[in-house]
């Protein structure tokens, strides 16, 4: 490892006592294999990613090399002495020597001095298999542009339906599926699409009276069953169609197109069917906004999104019970339930088993609806719950190691991940992937072909080999066309070198959860600090690996004042571009926390501690707070004895008194 002269010595930080280092904590983690995962903050392993980006770039020159060794090179030794080549390399080193100067500026996402938004350093194995990838260029639309990596994103969902649980083997009929996505947002959206098209299918069926079904008594029950349900009623029509000669087979394949919401659009389908309502979907009020963007592309609207009462900032299921009763009374048909794995501003985790035992109950009053998992942040968490075997760890075999972690009710959340029909999950979140990849999981694939462009879901055959055939093939099945195979190559290297378990890539989350716990302390220990100058305090214990902290200046009893001195702390730790970014000591982020979203108790609680007048009024009720990720594995340094959260918080205690004393 070289360092560049003029680039100063390395800072100096505070010696102090630290927790136990993982492998004192886990016996059979191996010396070293977390120092080998990452470039490093300090750009140690340089060597190791060099070696690997060479000796591939050569191989992959061999294999053009090697393609038609007949044919002549188009490209002549003599070239690079010809004027014209050399003003073209001239004028591509000038634009990228602009480009690396101007990525300095980037935000330093790798440094352990970086805990704002969800984002880190880059596994190795999963940055050297993009970059081998990217010259192959596949296009994992179809296995003709993709023979090799489009087999390896249907493995990847495999991979990632074993870490939650799911039936993973292609050789059973209900395996799940899973695919790659551009992000959680696509893969939200991708959810909402396939859960529309169960429900609405078994309505087509009746319209098209279609003869030999078992088919529900009216529309209403029709687009009301349970998506088991409604699978069980698609199998059943693939095999009736089976057992047609070809003209009648399609004859009927027409006509039930013709009845599809599919084909009809939304509005033609309800003008077709008047006893049906727009279905609602129900999701706590911490879901992300692609839900809202969702409910518009589908045409569903923003209105049909319903917020489910929280408490503690977790999903109340008693209330969502209710509200399913008060559905199923008027009739009124619910597309799914959303439940968060890990929100966006707290990495809070919903009661995941205690909504599925909502759907159960209201499927047996006769409103069938989807469970569907946001875990775009707390999905990966799901490896230190598996054993490699792929069983569940009890409660206290993934609690050792830890302080508090995992919570009864979220280790039952993460048990329940198997019963739920679908799960969003972000390989560039938590899985350390480069931007963007998302995941769309679902736990039986067979509804998946009434998602298909051709209507191929007539026929449908188990076995490992047609599982791989229907999906090799995925630009027919998602959102996006063109998809990058390098993504796709990344993520199944990955999971292949640091498996989806406990013992594999789950040793890098426990490093999060134990930096989150050591960061929960160090914020109570900092409350106590300033409580002369500022009132501080964590709003809500953290499940995962986000931790909010919550500030106001001592005397101070308006909102609108403590959210801009929490914005002004922001300023010393945000990223500027006009400015150097050694000039930022520690780099954060805020959020807005919305006060008239909370329950009662919630809201007097946190207004109280911070010593603040409650809200006059649902407009003023915001209350900007800082936000941290602490997901970099390094930020509790033991090779040095450097904790870095330690740092933050002297830093922090700096700025807080600075401001203080300016006020």
């Amino acid at each position: 490892m070289q360092v560049r002269a003029g680039a100063g010595p390395r800072p100096q930080h505070a010696r102090m006592d630290l927790p136990a280092r993982d492998d004192d904590m886990h016996h059979q983690d191996e010396p070293g294999m977390t120092e080998a995962c990452f470039l490093g903050p300090y750009g140690e392993n340089d060597t190791l990613l060099e070696k690997l980006v060479v000796e591939f770039l050569r191989d992959h020159v061999y294999w053009r090399r090697n393609f038609h060794p007949e044919d002549p090179p188009p490209i002549p030794t003599s070239a690079a002495q010809r004027a014209g080549y050399q003003r073209m390399e001239a004028r591509m080193r000038r634009e990228l020597h602009q480009l690396s100067a101007a990525l300095k500026r980037s935000v330093p996402f790798h440094s352990p001095r970086y805990i704002g938004h969800m984002v880190s350093d880059l596994l190795l194995p999963g940055l050297a298999a993009q970059i081998l990838t990217l010259p192959y260029n596949p296009n994992n639309v179809s296995e003709d542009a993709a023979p090799v990596t489009a087999d390896m994103e249907v493995q990847v969902g495999l991979q990632l339906a074993r870490m939650f649980g799911y039936r993973h083997d292609p050789s059973r009929p209900d395996c799940a599926f899973g695919h790659l996505a551009s992000g959680g947002t696509s893969a939200n959206l991708q959810a909402l699409r396939l859960a529309l098209a169960l429900k609405a299918f078994p309505v087509a069926l009746r319209a098209a009276r279609v003869p030999g079904l078992a088919l529900p008594d009216d529309d209403h029950a029709a687009f009301n069953l349970a998506p088991a349900a409604g699978i069980v009623l698609l199998q059943d029509w693939q095999d009736w169609l089976a057992g047609l000669e070809p003209e009648a087979r399609r004859h009927w394949q027409q006509r039930v197109q013709a009845q599809r919401l599919e084909q009809l659009g939304l509005a033609g389908f309800l003008q077709a069917h008047p006893e049906l309502q727009v279905p609602v979907v129900l999701a706590p009020a911490t879901a992300h906004y692609s839900w809202s963007k969702g409910m518009k592309l589908l045409g569903l609207g923003r209105a049909q999104l319903r917020a489910v009462p929280q408490h503690d900032m977790r999903m109340d299921a008693a209330a969502l019970a209710e509200m399913l009763d008060d559905c199923a009374r008027r009739r009124q048909p619910v597309l799914m339930v959303v439940g968060v794995l890990g929100t966006t501003e707290y990495g809070s985790i919903d009661p995941l088993d205690r909504i599925c035992d909502a759907r159960d109950a209201a499927a047996g009053r006769g409103l069938g609806t989807a469970v569907h998992v946001d875990a775009a942040w707390g999905g990966y968490l799901a490896s230190l719950f598996r054993d490699p075997d792929g069983n569940l760890r009890s409660r206290d075999e993934v609690a050792a190691g830890f302080q508090a972690f995992p919570s009864p009710g979220v280790h039952a959340a993460f048990a329940a991940l198997s019963r739920c029909d679908s799960i969003t999950v972000d390989p560039h979140k938590l899985g350390y992937l480069p931007y963007g990849a998302g995941a769309f999981v679902c736990r039986d694939h067979r509804a998946m072909p009434l998602l298909a462009e051709g209507a191929d879901y007539v026929f449908h055959s188990e076995g490992p080999a047609d599982y791989l055939r229907h999906y090799r093939s995925l630009g027919r099945y998602t959102i996006e066309g063109s998809k990058p195979g390098a993504a796709a190559a990344a993520a199944f290297v990955t999971h292949r070198v640091l498996p989806l378990d406990h013992a594999g890539l789950g040793r890098l989350q426990a490093h999060s959860i134990r930096a989150a716990e050591a960061f929960h302390a160090a914020a109570e220990r900092f409350s106590g600090a300033v409580s002369d100058i500022c009132r501080a305090t964590v709003p809500f214990a953290p499940d995962s690996n986000l931790v909010c902290l919550a500030l106001n200046p001592a005397g101070n009893r308006e909102l609108a004042v403590a959210s801009a001195f929490v914005r002004e702390l922001h300023r010393g730790l945000n990223s500027d571009p006009s400015q150097p970014l050694q000039v930022r000591e520690y780099f954060g982020s805020v959020t807005t926390l919305h006060l008239d979203g909370l329950d009662h108790e919630d809201r007097k609680r946190i207004v109280d501690r911070l010593g603040l007048d409650p809200p006059a009024g649902e407009g003023d009720a915001c209350l900007v707070i800082l936000r941290h990720t602490l997901m970099n594995p390094y930020l509790i340094d033991h090779e040095n004895g450097i904790s870095y959260i330690h740092g933050y918080f002297e830093h922090l205690t700096t700025r807080v008194r600075a401001l203080a004393d300016a006020r």
